[in-house]
């Protein structure tokens, strides 16, 4: 995008919102960027294994503080160009002026990619620190929506909340600036991580009920290690269920058991968010292909795939 002239895609890709309109439920996978050349390694290895089940689409994270910008925006270009996935390349608002989001817009434009998950982000180094915006910057996600519509035909995602942002001082104002994203122009939503399917239903009915038909996709982890328990609150934003969290500490001291009841967890949550009309699940891989594999063979096998 050049003099803030919105971009021109060449041969676009589909958008995702509307997969998701006409294809329910949709499975989609989420990557982060590496930082070595052995995460690099093993991201594509991940992304090969799983190429072949097809997905819907896939995601790639946005390091705190923009940290992974470049790295973000290169490993988008690189799935678009070489494999048979559709990419969505997440953006946040953190440490970056309007000029540098706008140039990473035109560069995932340049190569057809249209899908953007605009997220503000956390402070660096402080994910539970006071946020600053940038001078020349935008305050909020809502903010970068606009920015990201206005710069060509992107189709736009945002995140949602099971329980609420950890910055919002409750549920209700949390619903209020979901639906008022969604009214900047997102055209779906993926969640934070979580671990109970109320969760994710509390958080549908809640945003129905104020008006927004906006589709919200479920965001899943199978809990592969015990440490995963111990992060959760920063991970997600909530803290991890208690009764759950009594099930993974009765077989804490055997690896390969916290890995199958994880497995087991997430394969049993996706069919009971499938069977409430979830429009699609989105799994978080951490770039590791086997636990992602596992669930989807089990729900492939209860016939919903």
């Amino acid at each position: 995008m050049a003099l803030g002239l919105p971009s021109v895609l060449p041969n676009p890709q589909p958008a995702i919102g509307e997969l998701i309109r006409d294809r329910q439920p949709t499975f989609s996978f989420e990557f982060f960027p590496p930082k070595t050349e052995a995460g690099e390694r093993l991201l594509w290895q991940a992304i090969r294994e799983l190429e072949s089940l097809r997905p819907s689409f896939v995601s790639i994270t946005y390091g705190a503080g923009g940290s992974t910008r470049d790295t973000t925006v290169a490993v988008t270009e690189r799935i678009a160009t070489d494999t048979t996935l559709l990419p969505m390349a997440h953006l946040t608002a953190v440490n970056h002026s309007v000029a540098e989001l706008r140039h990473v817009i035109g560069r995932l434009a340049g190569v057809g990619v249209r899908n953007v998950l605009a997220v503000r982000g956390d402070p660096p180094g402080n994910p539970g620190g006071e946020w600053v915006r940038h001078p020349e910057g935008v305050d909020y996600a809502e903010d970068l929506v606009r920015l990201v519509r206005d710069s060509g035909d992107f189709s736009v995602g945002v995140a949602a909340f099971p329980y609420k942002h950890p910055r919002s001082p409750d549920v209700a104002s949390d619903t209020a600036h979901f639906v008022r994203k969604c009214r900047a122009g997102a055209e779906f939503a993926i969640t934070q991580m979580f671990f109970e399917a109320d969760d994710y239903l509390r958080l549908r009915d809640r945003v129905a009920a104020a008006g927004c038909a906006t589709p919200i996709l479920a965001g899943v982890m199978p809990v592969t290690q015990i440490g995963t328990i111990e992060r959760s609150v920063q991970l997600s934003g909530a803290p991890f269920p208690p009764a759950l969290a009594a099930r993974f500490e009765r077989v804490a001291d055997d690896p390969e058991a916290v890995r199958q009841l994880g497995v087991e967890q997430a394969s049993e949550m996706s069919r009971r968010l499938l069977d409430e009309g979830v429009p699609g699940i989105h799994f978080i891989t951490l770039n590791r292909s086997t636990a992602t594999r596992e669930v989807w063979q089990n729900l492939k096998a209860g016939a919903r795939v």
